[in-house]
């Protein structure tokens, strides 16, 4: 799969990997402002069962 991306990307090697970067930069604030708020509520992470 990464491949296929590099071999897609305009440009040469530091072109390619710039993009790459900012790529992976959006995945990263998209998962955080979006998808990560969203799947909170659903996760089980807050269900504590030890009492005071």
């Amino acid at each position: 799969m990464y491949g296929w991306i590099w071999r897609h990307l305009p440009g040469n090697a530091w072109v390619r990997a710039f993009i790459s970067l900012v790529l992976a930069l959006a995945v990263v604030y998209v998962l955080f402002q979006y998808v990560f708020p969203w799947a909170e509520p659903l996760l089980p992470f807050n269900d504590v069962t030890v009492d005071q």
